[in-house]
């Protein structure tokens, strides 16, 4: 039997590839296929776990300013399509002790980075002062060097169903979309490329590799080392009882030291019970096949007595419930958009380094250009 021929195969639908598919099934009279090996949106990858913080003055990068403020375009675009709402604008808050420089993904202070890309870029922000935060938001307990700053669009996505509603609209437009579907081989023919799966083969003009951690199975392996898997444990923990007001909270940032792992992140609470927390961590993991999903007690009590106790008002020392999800992280923390072998019509993408879901959408855009659409 002939195999079926397609102008792009996106191999991995998470944040980017549902993206990507979205993006290019707006095209007309281009067939596209749309990959997975698990039933995307799933709890293995890096795009789950209820919210996602979206910002626009990100420290990572000025020039990603850019593709937040489009992703923010974008899902509202896709929420009047779709008719159920992806982002919820809450406000967010930067907080930095003010005592040494804190270093996110690879950068020197991170929070004055910030504040200066929301000067040059004319993103709505303020500066709090310390009183003004513990009338407002007393859970936050800074120290009397502490610096606040508030940005005005903050707010969170929900990955799962960003994902469902892309490769939903996706389909609507025509693409063709397979799932529980690995794929074992990606061989490049003179004009195009063959890709083998558990019984089946497919030949695409173009390809787009976006599988996050499990890009690593398909780069050469003087390129792998570029990428580290890290895993990450999300928790929600109690509120304390008589502590009222955490549904009206913003997103939040605190980063209390200098070092990568000195900062927590969290919520506004969804339910009223739980307020979803986490850190950073930047311990490296083989492969995803090998991640320990399982999140101990000792890591509840560590967690809790480094990152919280001190830190935050109103929560209980009890873990209501976590989930595990990683990063792929590269040498510099910036997004990687490659051609594979130079050969421009094979793309692949780094998943990001834990600060992607904020700018997918726009990624997805961007993805679609590069492919000469």
């Amino acid at each position: 039997m002939k195999a079926p021929f397609f102008d792009t195969v996106v191999i991995g639908l998470g944040a980017v590839g549902s993206a990507v598919l979205y993006q290019l099934s707006k095209k007309k009279g281009v067939e596209i296929l749309g990959i997975d090996q698990y039933e995307p949106p799933h709890q293995l990858g890096s795009s789950h776990g209820e919210t996602r913080i979206t910002r626009l003055a990100v420290g990572e990068g000025e020039d990603y300013v850019k593709l937040a403020k489009r992703s923010h375009e974008i899902w509202e675009e896709i929420e009047a399509a779709y008719g159920q709402k992806i982002r919820t604008k809450t406000g967010g808050i930067l907080l930095d002790s003010g005592r040494n420089p804190w270093s996110k993904h690879g950068v020197e202070g991170f929070w004055e980075r910030t504040l200066r890309f929301a000067k040059n870029q004319n993103v709505a922000y303020r500066i709090f002062g310390q009183e003004e935060l513990q009338q407002s938001y007393p859970a936050f307990i800074i120290p009397p060097t502490g610096k606040i700053y508030w940005e005005q669009e903050a707010g969170y996505l929900f990955p799962e169903l960003a994902i469902q509603a892309q490769l939903y609209l996706a389909k609507k437009n025509g693409a063709s979309v397979w799932t529980s579907s690995k794929v074992q081989s990606i061989l490049q023919k003179e004009s195009y490329f063959q890709l083998e799966l558990d019984g089946k083969v497919v030949h695409a003009k173009q390809v787009v590799l976006s599988a996050g951690g499990w890009v690593k199975d398909f780069l050469p392996k003087e390129t792998q080392p570029k990428l580290k898997i890290c895993r990450q444990v999300l928790y929600w923990l109690a509120i304390e009882e008589g502590f009222d007001g955490w549904e009206r909270y913003p997103v939040w940032m605190w980063g209390f030291g200098p070092n990568p792992e000195d900062f927590i992140y969290g919520f506004p609470s969804l339910d009223g019970k739980t307020v979803k927390m986490a850190s950073e961590s930047f311990l490296e993991v083989t492969h995803p096949d090998h991640l320990n999903r399982i999140v101990s007690e000792e890591e509840k009590e560590i967690f809790w007595r480094e990152k919280v106790r001190g830190k935050i008002n109103g929560l209980k020392k009890e873990v209501v419930k976590s989930s595990v999800c990683f990063y792929t992280v590269t040498e510099d923390a910036r997004f990687l958009i490659e051609p594979m072998d130079g050969n421009p019509n094979f793309l692949w993408i780094s998943a990001c380094s834990g600060h992607g879901f904020k700018h997918s959408a726009a990624l997805g855009e961007e993805i679609v250009k590069r492919l000469g659409y």
